[in-house]
């Protein structure tokens, strides 16, 4: 799942939105909802995500972007990220370990580091069986 910030700005302070978001991200687990791998660029998100039944995907976001929006304190007041998001549901391991090669390679192809592993905002916070 991908999100972006609003006008595509970018974030001054990644550090702030990556604790954050790891922050977000272990408290989910008390609800059963399992955050795998992830990659914070400059102006967007991207974020593998897995819930029970019940879970409410678009509330939940919502309040990912709420806590990364304190994190980062936007000065002007304005909502930091575009409203809705971009899902897509993964189907296999193929499918996930395919997924993550293209966004794990999105700073490389952005000019951002040589070799993605270098990129300091990107990790996983559960393992996701993707059996």
């Amino acid at each position: 799942m991908t999100f972006c910030t609003r006008d595509r700005k970018v974030i001054a302070h990644l550090s702030d939105v990556h604790r954050a978001f790891c922050e977000y991200s272990e408290k989910a687990r008390d609800r059963y909802i399992a955050v795998g791998r992830y990659v914070i660029m400059p102006d967007h998100v991207h974020l593998f995500v897995q819930g029970h039944n019940e879970f409410n995907l678009s509330s939940w976001i919502g309040g990912l972007k709420r806590a990364l929006s304190v994190a980062v304190r936007p000065d002007d007041g304005r909502p930091r990220w575009q409203p809705g998001f971009f899902d897509h549901l993964l189907r296999s391991d193929e499918s996930y370990d395919e997924k993550w090669q293209y966004v794990r390679e999105n700073p490389v192809r952005a000019g951002l580091v040589s070799i993605a592993d270098n990129w300091p905002h990107q990790g996983e916070i559960v393992l996701i069986d993707r059996a």
